[in-house]
């Protein structure tokens, strides 16, 4: 996929080097949420407003949705959750903006963050129960243990595969579209097209911070 413009390329054009546009625009995204924490953070009050009053919604929402799915041990989490949340939902949403690119319309991000999910469940699933992890397994049939662990097996190793796959498909082809649009009407992106992209948006970081909570939340529980 070749976009006609891009801010940043033509920033590593003028310096002569090439990142690659999913690694700068991760960097950008990162900076982003962190100028904004910074800046929200600098002037906490008592009675919230403007972007204080914005990120104690969001936080709020992430955390209840947090204790919903995962119950009160999973506010230990939080900052996990909340930032793959925030890093994927702000990501998805510069693909708005022309000249930027997504970083999630790229496999390479998608993967190193469903990967990220992979491991950290079974270290927090480790942490939890100890070598008793195992039994998760297992299943519930002493005698069936083997088939059961070789299909859990297929089964948690297909969990990055498919989470990466999911949101890179979603927004590779929402990227595509958008620039079929930006070609056919370059002055003026019609507005329910991009009315779909704020809802593609949060549907794909809402789904995938949903699943990340069920994995880890799973891994939490104590096997049966």
């Amino acid at each position: 996929m070749t976009h006609p413009f891009l801010i940043f390329q033509w920033l590593e054009q003028q310096l002569h080097t090439h990142i690659g546009e999913h690694v700068t625009y991760t960097w950008f995204v990162m900076l982003l949420l962190i100028v904004l924490g910074f800046i929200v953070s600098r002037a906490v009050k008592m009675v919230p407003a403007g972007w204080q009053n914005l990120m104690e919604s969001v936080v709020s929402g992430i955390e209840n949705l947090i204790v919903e799915t995962m119950g009160p041990k999973g506010r230990t989490y939080f900052p996990l959750i909340a930032t793959f949340a925030l890093f994927i939902l702000v990501s998805n949403l510069i693909a708005l903006v022309p000249g930027f690119y997504p970083p999630t319309a790229n496999l390479n991000t998608n993967a190193a963050l469903a990967l990220t999910v992979f491991a950290m469940t079974h270290i927090i699933g480790v942490k939890e129960h100890g070598i008793s992890y195992v039994k998760h397994f297992m299943g519930p049939i002493l005698a069936l243990a083997p088939l059961i662990f070789i299909i859990e097996i297929i089964g948690h190793l297909a969990r990055p595969l498919s989470l990466s796959l999911r949101l890179f498909g979603n927004m590779y082809g929402h990227e595509i579209v958008l620039m079929i649009f930006f070609a056919l009407v370059p002055l003026f992106l019609p507005i329910p097209m991009m009315m779909m992209g704020i809802l593609v948006a949060f549907i794909q970081a809402f789904v995938f911070t949903l699943l990340a909570m069920i994995y880890i939340a799973g891994a939490l529980e104590e096997a049966h």
